[in-house]
């Protein structure tokens, strides 16, 4: 793969800036279950992860909203 150019290594830093990274810890074979269950759902990793935080999110919201407690 041929070296980077500067102009795409400058737009690359920019791109990266609009990003956080949240890591995350957990044992091999609950990875490798994730991993499973995000291939079947056609998905990276990444992407599961984010749509199971934005779907909890979104839970949790309008349980509070209810005035119920989130995970009752």
């Amino acid at each position: 793969m041929p070296e980077k150019t500067a102009a795409q290594k400058k737009a690359q830093q920019r791109y990266m800036e609009k990003f956080s990274v949240a890591r995350v810890r957990m044992g091999k074979e609950e990875y490798d279950h994730v991993q499973a269950h995000a291939q079947a759902m056609g998905e990276s990793v990444n992407a599961f992860i984010n749509r199971a935080i934005a779907e909890t999110i979104e839970r949790d919201t309008a349980a509070q909203q209810e005035g119920e407690e989130p995970n009752a």
